[in-house]
Order: C-alpha cells, then sequence, then structure tokens
C-alpha cells in the first residue's frame, strides 16, 4: 500500500535493464506448492495438473528485473532454493533436474521486519544478506507528504491517458485537502481517489468537492468521542502500538521492549488489531 510496487517500477525504468521484462510475484499470495511453480516453472507430469510444460517467473524476467513482493511471508523450504538462483544463477524447475540459467536482477519488498523473522526462525540469514545490498525504507504516506503532488499528478497522467477524459491538473483546494489528510490505505487509496475523482470532475480542474475522502482529519481527542469504550480502546491501542513501532522503524523487537511486552505478543496484537505500515 505505501508504493513498493510503483518504487520498483521506476527502479526498473532506469537501469539498463528497462528493454526487457519487469516481472511481478506476490510471495504471500499462492501456497508452498503453487508458489515454487510459479517462480521456477515445471515440466509435464511434474504434478498431477501439470498437463504441459510452464515457464516460470524467472524464466520470464530473463535479462530483466524481478520483483519479489512480501518476500517475508515466502516459506523457509523454498528460500533455500531461492538463495541459489541468487547466487548461482541456475535453478531445475519442478519435476526437472536439468539445469536452467538466467540472468534476473532481483528487487524484494516486505511488510515485515526480517531481522525479527530471522529470530523467530521463519527466514534464513544468508538469504537476507543476499537480498539486503541496498535497503529503501518506504514510509507510511501519511509521513511523507511532500510525495503527494508528484504522486497525484503522476496518477491523473495515468487516468488521463486510460480514459477519454482529459483533466489539466489539481486545484489548489483540493490539494490541500489531500496534503491535510491522512491516507490510512496509503498510495493505493491515493490513486482510487484521483480514479473516482476523474470521473466526478466537471471541470479541467479536480476540485475539492470532487474528491471523496473516507475520512477527514480529526484531533487525538476528537478521535475518541461518542464512541463505545471497546472501540475507543481498539482505536488507542493500534494507533499507540503503530506510533512506537514507527519510532523503532517497524523493529518488533525493539518495539516489544519499548512497550514492555513480548515480541510474540506483539505480533499477536499487530494482526489482531490490523495495523500495517
Amino acid at each position: 500500500g505505501v508504493g513498493k510496487k510503483l518504487f520498483a517500477e521506476q527502479i526498473h525504468l532506469h537501469s539498463n535493464r528497462r528493454d526487457k521484462p519487469l516481472i511481478r510475484v506476490n510471495c504471500a499470495a499462492l501456497p508452498e506448492h503453487l508458489l515454487e511453480s510459479e517462480l521456477f516453472g515445471h515440466v509435464k507430469g511434474a504434478f498431477t495438473d501439470a498437463r504441459s510444460d510452464r515457464l516460470g517467473r524467472f524464466e520470464l524476467a530473463d535479462g530483466g528485473t524481478l520483483f519479489l513482493d512480501e518476500i517475508g511471508d515466502i516459506p523457509v523450504n523454498l528460500q533455500a532454493k531461492l538463495l541459489r538462483v541468487i547466487q548461482h544463477k541456475v535453478f531445475e524447475k519442478v519435476g526437472s533436474s536439468e539445469p536452467t540459467r538466467v540472468d534476473v536482477r532481483i528487487l524484494a519488498a516486505t511488510n515485515k521486519n526480517l531481522e525479527d523473522a530471522i529470530e523467530a526462525g521463519e527466514f534464513r540469514k544468508d538469504l537476507y544478506y543476499r537480498l539486503n545490498v541496498l535497503p529503501f525504507y518506504v514510509p507510511s504516506l501519511r509521513d511523507r507528504p511532500e510525495d503527494i503532488p508528484a504522486l497525484a499528478d503522476f496518477f491523473l497522467r495515468k487516468i488521463n491517458s486510460e480514459t477519454k477524459k482529459q483533466i489539466h491538473g489539481i486545484s489548489s483546494s483540493a490539494m490541500e485537502a489531500m496534503l491535510s489528510y491522512q491516507w490510512p490505505g496509503n498510495v493505493r487509496e491515493l490513486e482510487n481517489v484521483i480514479e473516482r475523482s476523474v470521473v466526478m470532475c466537471n471541470d479541467k480542474y479536480i476540485q475539492k468537492d470532487d474528491l471523496i475522502l473516507t475520512s477527514v482529519p480529526v484531533s487525538d481527542e476528537d478521535q475518541y468521542s461518542e464512541k463505545p469504550l471497546k472501540e475507543a480502546t481498539t482505536l488507542f491501542k493500534r494507533h499507540f502500538i503503530r506510533s512506537v513501532l514507527e519510532q523503532h522503524k517497524w523493529k518488533q523487537t525493539d518495539a516489544a521492549q519499548a512497550l514492555g511486552i513480548q515480541r510474540t505478543y506483539l505480533s499477536r496484537l499487530i494482526k489482531e488489531l490490523d495495523i500495517r505500515r
């Protein structure tokens, strides 16, 4: 939601591999047996539904860039195979012992703290160091409001090219409203807001009234008013834990220590309260 895909696209487009494919895989979207086939491909008869040979994402990205989104969710059993292809540029398809060579540049992204995952035995340390060559931390959109005008303009030009409407820009009042909004849905929400605004707009410029924002900025006191105790408590917990996580750059071990709780309990709270970057 913070714009990882957009970052990956721009890195690829400004590299010497820009004329080759950029292939994306969401490592959290598939179970282990399907993810292995998705990444490395398979040969006919490798498993019940393998009725023909199939190229994997590594082969499709040969010469270009492979973007591994949510790398922190890749199963431990697949991490060794991924490490091998990164180190030696060779792998075997599912159901085959024949080596396949590829030349792929890897971009990886995650919402998880991989150092905590290593401590928990959920992520290989050697794979982490192979991937962690040039790290970027992408904050939530609300923590980088200076990016909003450029991103809004980018999405506006993109949507203009996909529709018959030609909106010239965004009015100052609309931009001011977007800059004061908290963007709980991050960059994805911004793109959706711009798309809806283009549909609603009857002018050459998007106006404040064209914006459909799901909530409005509120003070710390107002956001808890007129709410049942249980709901207000949950809201406070979510905001408070998130602020501590952000202070510690989303390192769950450090945040848990600051909160005076176990890291495993913090992980459970993050899931229960749906706390996201």
